[in-house]
């Protein structure tokens, strides 16, 4: 059984787009099988340093995805890519 792969979601708690790409993720995660890691930026000097002001941001393995919006057809490309 292959490992399931994991997406991280850097967000924070008072962001609508935040909030709007976590539950969107949520249906795409079921339907493609993945798991959602969300990190709050505001947690990590580091990770608010680099992505302040780009939440959301959606990342694999560092390889930024998508920011401010999930890029539904992107995701999906990119996870048949790496298969």
């Amino acid at each position: 059984m292959k490992p399931t792969t994991r997406l991280t979601l850097i967000s924070r708690r008072y962001c609508h787009l935040c909030q709007d790409m976590e539950a969107a993720l949520a249906v795409l995660a079921e339907e493609l099988d993945f798991a959602v890691e969300v990190l709050d930026v505001d947690a990590d000097v580091a990770l608010e340093k680099r992505y302040d002001e780009l939440v959301p941001v959606l990342l694999h393995d560092g390889r930024e995805l998508c920011h401010y919006f999930l890029e539904v057809s992107k995701v999906r490309d990119y996870l048949s890519e790496i298969g």
